[in-house]
């Protein structure tokens, strides 16, 4: 029964748009996996889907699947780069990735339209500006 499987919860462990440069004519965005633990990270799986509704009708983005791979501990690695056409929708991050052969699994949303230059913070490990779901301070 689903009383009797383990907790697994994931800590220390975000997803963070990143601001990697602009210009006066464009910003380019790519999204992150922030590993704030000390520990690696194994044979770490990111799918990814934007859906919502967008000049009045319906959309929902490609699923992309990444591989990662494995993820030193308290570092970060690129996902994907991310189009700021798609932030008026709903972004959703599914993250899987073992510890000690225990899989680990969580699902990070972003709103529409969250990702805006009001909630930029600086982004551990990255030391860049972005939005973050997840880690320490969630």
């Amino acid at each position: 029964m689903k009383k009797d499987l383990p907790l697994n919860l994931v800590e220390d462990i975000a997803i963070a748009v990143v601001l990697e440069s602009e210009s006066p004519t464009a910003k380019v965005w790519n999204v992150y996996l922030v590993n704030e633990k000390d520990i690696p990270l194994k044979n770490v799986l990111v799918s990814s889907k934007g859906y919502g509704e967008k000049d009045g009708r319906k959309v929902v983005t490609t699923t992309l699947r990444h591989f990662i791979g494995d993820v030193a501990g308290s570092s970060a690695q690129k996902i994907e780069a991310i189009d700021v056409q798609v932030f008026g929708l709903t972004n959703e991050y599914w993250l899987s990735y073992y510890i000690d052969g225990t899989i680990y699994d969580k699902k990070y949303i972003f709103l529409p339209d969250s990702i805006v230059d009001e909630n930029l913070i600086k982004i551990p490990i990255v030391n860049k500006a972005g939005v973050m779901i997840g880690g320490t301070n969630a």
